[in-house]
């Protein structure tokens, strides 16, 4: 069996690697060869997951007042080959962050 080719589209949705820039950024290589910088608390305030988001109207329940300033990833993990899953300093750990939506918060800064 061969592997079908990725298309550029493709290719912006698939992470090559994810590593700890530096105490405050997460970095991600892209398949299309852009690299994305994340500051950690931004990402952790972007969750949408059902503690973080009302599942009805969408409208955020998360605090931001309740996120430490210095809430760092302490573990990530591979949610199928579409996602990784967060577990935060915080104690927050259910947030799924899709790899579309990972590139959606690229800022491009």
């Amino acid at each position: 069996m061969t592997r079908k080719s990725m298309s550029p589209d493709d290719a912006a949705f698939v992470p090559i690697e994810i590593r700890q820039a530096d105490a405050r950024h997460l970095a991600i290589r892209w398949a299309d060869g852009r690299e994305s910088r994340y500051e950690v608390r931004a990402l952790r305030l972007a969750c949408r997951c059902a503690q973080c988001i009302d599942e009805w109207s969408g409208a955020q329940t998360l605090d931001s007042a309740t996120v430490p300033e210095d809430v760092q990833p302490r573990n990530l993990a591979s949610v199928g080959r579409y996602a990784i899953r967060i577990d935060w300093s915080d104690g927050h750990d259910t947030g799924i962050y899709s790899f579309r939506r990972l590139r959606e918060l690229d800022t491009g800064d």
